[in-house]
């Protein structure tokens, strides 16, 4: 079971060396010598009398609906001194955004992807100390029913469904879902719809296929949870395009 991969491809993830008053990740440690990352969601750096400033770069991830994103603490750590291949990965993206050689751009925009894949794995292994997205992904057993929801998000799920992938009875799974993830498994569900909704409305889809292909009963109870949800008609996102 991938806990990350549907994540990685419905929203668009950038990565480019920047300053640091526009950075939100930095790899800090001394010269030649990156000691750690640390990762700003809400994309305010805040750096006290720490380590010198190696790397400095803006990361773009749809932080505005990617609920992997709005589930992190405000900021992230992580420890290169023990991921040895993620150290020399921030080595080799320090190379190419000095020496400045041809395609260094594009070098550091993959190395990046690669570079937030294991930096937010690890934070799924630690789990969180708060209710949300990445308290239920580090549950192996919630984490089941969430890659579910994920990866087909138009089936006409029940409670009972994702208790079965869950491994639990549907008490039991209720109970922890809130618990860990702050909110019923309908009403993730229902957040996870709209949030993909709102990508295919603004790539041109129509309002009447978004409703069909997330499982709405008619396009005008979608355009109702929509408007509820985002304060817009779904008509008015496909007129801008």
């Amino acid at each position: 079971m991938d806990r990350l991969t549907t994540l990685m491809e419905r929203f668009k993830l950038s990565v480019h060396p920047a300053p640091l008053s526009q950075a939100n990740l930095v790899a800090l440690g001394d010269p030649g010598s990156p000691s750690c990352l640390v990762f700003f969601p809400r994309g305010e750096v805040r750096l006290s009398s720490e380590k010198t400033v190696l790397l400095s770069v803006r990361v773009d991830w749809g932080a505005g609906h990617n609920p992997l994103v709005a589930a992190l603490p405000p900021r992230v750590d992580f420890d290169l001194t023990t991921h040895h291949e993620t150290r020399d990965l921030v080595q080799v993206m320090l190379a190419e955004s000095t020496a400045r050689r041809c395609g260094a751009q594009s070098v550091v925009n993959r190395l990046g992807e690669v570079l937030m894949v294991r930096l937010l794995r690890s934070q799924i292994e630690l789990g969180a100390t708060e209710p949300g997205l990445l308290a239920g992904l580090a549950d192996p057993r919630l984490s089941r029913a969430i890659v579910a929801l994920h990866d087909h998000p138009g089936r006409v799920w029940s409670n009972g469904d994702l208790a079965a992938e869950a491994g639990l009875s549907l008490s039991r799974f209720s109970e922890l879902f809130a618990a860990e993830v702050g909110e019923t498994p309908m009403g993730y569900l229902r957040r996870w719809r709209l949030t993909l909704a709102h990508q295919d409305l603004v790539r041109g889809d129509r309002v009447e296929a978004v409703a069909r292909r997330y499982a709405y009963a008619s396009p005008e109870g979608f355009t109702r949870a929509f408007r509820k949800a985002y304060g817009v008609a779904p008509v008015s996102l496909r007129a801008s395009v």
